[in-house]
């Protein structure tokens, strides 16, 4: 998924770290668009066909799609076509630094968005049908649910007291050893500060992560569907607070997209709390905000690090630097 997986849990849930391990390795085989053997790959090389797929992959394709109902299509999972034209054809770390794309591929998906209302789902028989020429890409929702579920197997192997955080998707059960919540450093928020975390999920979005040059101009991952193009919102940033991370997830997109003045109404009509940062480096609050433990110091993980101490010895989580497929 291209990022780095850290478990924070008791010595008691050592035995559970390989089963962590699994179930990563299960989703990314299942949802990455890079592996050409993976489900997702086959299902999009089948575009046009009913095709067979596992149970995990019709449950994923569900919550994507019922995402991009609720959110009148901000969440789209069906702009894969439109990220390779674009020239995010390949896992991050081998894009090249600036290539041509093709002009007549970017012209030709340019209005591509929307086609998840023509995606056919049956859940029951496990089976999914895309439209001619149309490819899913599940991105951060998907690093997102594997992350609730990592935490689910933790929490079924007896663990209590734990954290699992993929670079900005991140959730927590119970408390750490001597503290009342879980310290996260939210790196994209100017300042850095540190919030107290005690229950729930964390994600995070930014343009400032996963940007490349094509056809001489930078991109960033987050296509706005509206346009087909990089989000430009007046938003920079957003960390949202939710029950799961895969809500938190689809709310970020959607608050990103919608800008300095929709995004902040859209948590508050949907009662979640975050963190949205302008281009300008304003900070705009929404909603009931995690309570604050300090400001950024000694101690406070940097965005390079997965972990470290504050001074009083709470451990302390980067949790907010933005990561993924």
């Amino acid at each position: 998924m291209g990022t780095d997986l850290v478990v924070l849990a008791p010595a008691s849930a050592a035995a559970a770290g390989p089963t962590v391990r699994d179930v990563f390795a299960d989703w990314e085989q299942r949802f990455s668009r890079f592996q050409p053997d993976s489900e997702l790959s086959r299902v999009n090389g089948a575009a046009g066909q009913t095709v067979q797929v596992s149970p995990l992959f019709a449950e994923v394709t569900q919550v994507a799609l019922a995402a991009a109902a609720a959110t009148d299509g901000l969440f789209d999972p069906t702009l894969e076509r439109r990220l390779v034209a674009l020239g995010y054809d390949r896992t991050f770390a081998e894009l090249p630094g600036d290539r041509p794309t093709g002009a007549a591929e970017v012209a030709a998906t340019a209005g591509s968005s929307g086609a998840w209302r023509l995606v056919e789902l049956d859940a029951e028989a496990g089976t999914v049908r895309l439209p001619p020429g149309v490819g899913l890409d599940f991105g951060g929702l998907a690093k997102g649910m594997a992350v609730d579920a990592a935490l689910a197997a933790l929490v079924a192997s007896g663990a209590d007291g734990v954290a699992v955080n993929a670079g900005g998707d991140l959730a927590v059960q119970g408390k750490p050893p001597g503290a009342e919540a879980w310290s996260i450093v939210l790196d994209e928020v100017p300042g850095r500060p540190v919030i107290g975390l005690a229950e729930g999920a964390l994600a995070s979005s930014s343009i400032d992560r996963r940007r490349w040059r094509a056809d001489g101009a930078e991109r960033h991952h987050l296509l706005d569907p509206r346009t087909g193009r990089p989000a430009a919102s007046g938003i920079r940033a957003v960390t949202v607070a939710a029950p799961d991370c895969r809500r938190a997830e689809v709310a970020c997109k959607a608050a990103l997209l919608l800008g300095p003045t929709a995004g902040p109404a859209f948590l508050e009509r949907h009662r979640l709390a975050g963190l949205l940062v302008t281009d300008g480096g304003e900070v705009i609050t929404v909603g009931r905000r995690p309570g604050i433990v300090s400001d950024s110091g000694p101690g406070a993980a940097s965005g390079r690090d997965a972990v470290a101490d504050r001074p009083d010895g709470t451990p302390v989580i980067a949790g907010a630097t933005e990561t993924g497929p």
